[in-house]
């Protein structure tokens, strides 16, 4: 076998390889810089979703004073209708311009791989890199939504971070507050050793595909005012299911802001 053929074949498996781990998920800031759209807030009196859009509101307000951040990102999500194993992945995160930075910490066969995505680099891809033989190859160019990336993955690096999650939530919340016939609960919680305001949010039926969970659950650090977890379910499918089945959840553990994060942090 010709030195060039072997080459070829080691990239090739080394992209099926990484379809195991690039599992992204949300947000951070949109990849391309734009202008938040203002939401209108309604009258709590009349609106159960007014308490969240407040907090959302105040979320944005505080984003948009960070520059950078480092966190401990856990994830896990619902693939193919099975619930896979708990994520636990080092995330650094810029605003400007958007960069993505993870490094796979738990399960233990995920241990090492990185992956990497600087908006208006690397003509658009995201830099990826397994573990062991195939990690030999060093760091390789994927498109952020390739179909072997995505086969083990909910969201794409792009969505990956805080900021993207805060403009999925005030998009979402906006939708239900005009249809406004969401069921909203808010208590106090506690996570990651911080006192948090918990809103869960709850809905009869997808009102024409403009609700995507049955429930969700948004953990709002009451220090920071930044969501630092989401747990998302699937409509219940027998009679004695209330809760749903988990879909997806993400927390941002351990989150420390304006770090100061370097060029080389990103450069891979």
């Amino acid at each position: 076998m010709g030195k060039h053929s072997l080459v070829s074949r080691l990239i090739r498996s080394s992209f099926l390889a990484l379809a195991l781990f690039l599992a992204i998920a949300l947000s951070g800031q949109t990849a391309a810089a734009q202008t938040a759209p203002a939401y209108a807030q309604p009258d709590s009196a009349s609106n159960p979703m007014a308490m969240p859009l407040r907090l959302i509101a105040e979320a944005r307000q505080t984003y948009q004073r960070v520059s950078d951040y480092s966190c401990l990102f856990i994830k896990r999500e619902l693939i193919n209708g099975q619930l896979q194993p708990e994520n636990v992945i080092t995330m650094r995160v810029r605003a400007q311009p958007f960069s993505v930075y993870l490094r796979w910490l738990q399960p233990a066969q995920s241990a090492g791989q990185e992956a990497c995505y600087v908006v208006g680099r690397n003509n658009g891809m995201m830099r990826a890199h397994s573990t062991g033989l195939l990690g030999r190859a060093g760091f390789v160019s994927i498109a952020p939504d390739d179909p072997r990336a995505m086969q083990a993955s909910r969201h794409a690096i792009t969505e990956a971070g805080i900021g993207n999650l805060i403009e999925r939530l005030a998009r979402g919340w906006q939708t239900e507050s005009q249809l406004n016939r969401t069921q909203v609960r808010i208590a106090e919680y506690e996570y990651d050793k911080k006192r948090c305001t918990r809103v869960e949010t709850i809905h009869a039926d997808a009102a024409g595909n403009r609700i995507t969970f049955y429930r969700t659950l948004v953990y709002f650090d009451q220090a920071s005012h930044l969501p630092i977890r989401i747990e998302n379910y699937d409509w219940p499918r027998t009679q004695g299911d209330r809760n749903g089945k988990l879909v997806e959840s993400y927390s941002f553990a351990d989150l420390r802001l304006n770090v100061g994060l370097r060029d080389d942090t990103f450069n891979h």
